[in-house]
């Protein structure tokens, strides 16, 4: 398939069409954050520590970012880890895996707020029981 001039127009409107892409990224290390500027002008910050592949990296490490000619992912070398730009958007900051462990470890945090919550809840009778079924 040779490539056209017609071809090349129209990956190019499909690119636009596919949403924002970034165009700069900076790690800031006074307040730990991954920043990235997008093709429609939004910024988004993130703590690097959400993040698969740049928790407890030093900010050297953080430091250097590529953004990919496509804008839609950054590449910090030395660390050899990839983030996909469309998936920070929607929240999601790692494998499948990488999501539950960080949840579990948010959940498993213990905070005079959470414990006050708690107390509340029972108050109101607490979590609703499952239903039990029965088995003959």
């Amino acid at each position: 398939m040779a490539i056209t001039k017609e071809s090349i127009a129209a990956a190019r409107k499909a690119g636009k069409e596919a949403g924002p892409c970034a165009v700069a990224a900076r790690y800031r290390p006074s307040i730990g954050k991954i920043e990235a500027e997008f093709s429609n002008g939004v910024t988004l910050t993130l703590p690097a520590n959400l993040i698969q592949g740049l928790a407890g990296a030093s900010p050297a490490d953080l430091s250097k970012i590529e953004i990919t000619p496509a804008g839609w992912g950054l590449h910090f070398p030395r660390l050899d880890a990839d983030v996909y730009v469309p998936a920070l958007f929607e929240g999601i900051y790692g494998s499948e895996a990488w999501m539950k462990q960080s949840a579990r470890v948010a959940g498993s945090t213990r905070s005079e707020a959470k414990s006050a919550a708690a107390r509340e809840n029972g108050k109101k009778g607490g979590r609703p029981r499952k239903d039990q079924e029965v088995h003959a």
